[in-house]
């Protein structure tokens, strides 16, 4: 009892017990569960601006509306809980997409955001209404946009594919499409969670693909 001491265990906890989930994590074949594809085929941002693609990047998408500021608080929550936690992944880009006419809103908002953040990797899109109900619609997404606004973040992968949750009759939750802006416990607990698996699943991917053409070469 006495090398179970209160310091030991607080440094397993600390360093020690993460390592270990990592190490069980990176080295086990398919032992974690794929994010589900909600999706297919959404159609890319590209055939709005060709500057920007989701094709190869882990995109999370918002639609703001002719009142660009309505979910203001919400991009705050996004820009704090998301894209600060995945600033640095490669690949990685949040694009809010506002309608045409509405550049000096959508500028103003842009550098509130900037004051407190580098704005690298945000993109703010100005599109006209049939192109943004065009690239809504590719979602297969019931629930409308309000004024051309949405009050979900859409997270849309490598292949152009919308991510979310499947319906899970047990706990009573529906499919899930995209996430609340205006629930930070939504965004810090699902949607950071999702784009982890996402990045993982993409990892795991490439150190297969490493793995079988280092078999091939040995043979």
């Amino acid at each position: 009892m006495k090398f179970l001491s209160k310091k030991r265990i607080v440094l397993f906890l600390l360093f020690i017990f993460p390592l270990i989930c990592f190490l069980i994590l990176s080295t086990g074949e398919n032992n974690f569960t794929k994010l589900p594809i909600i999706t297919e085929n959404v159609i890319d941002v590209n055939e709005i601006d060709t500057n920007y693609k989701f094709k190869d990047h882990i995109t999370i998408v918002c639609f703001l509306g002719n009142n660009v500021t309505e979910n203001k608080s919400g991009l705050f929550s996004l820009n704090e809980k998301i894209y600060k936690k995945f600033f640095d992944y490669k690949k990685f880009q949040i694009i809010a997409i506002y309608p045409s006419g509405k550049e000096k809103e959508a500028n103003t908002l842009k550098q509130e955001i900037a004051a407190f953040t580098d704005m690298q990797k945000w993109v703010f899109l100005s599109s006209s209404e049939k192109e943004i109900d065009a690239l809504y619609s590719s979602f297969s997404y019931k629930e409308p946009l309000v004024d051309l606004a949405s009050s979900k973040a859409f997270l849309i992968d490598k292949k152009v594919n919308l991510r979310g949750r499947l319906k899970n009759i047990e706990n009573n939750e529906p499919t899930l499409y995209g996430y609340n802006l205006n629930s930070v416990a939504e965004l810090n607990n699902k949607l950071k969670d999702d784009v982890n698996v996402l990045f993982y699943e993409y990892y795991a991917a490439f150190k297969e693909r490493n793995k079988n053409k280092a078999d091939r070469i040995q043979k």
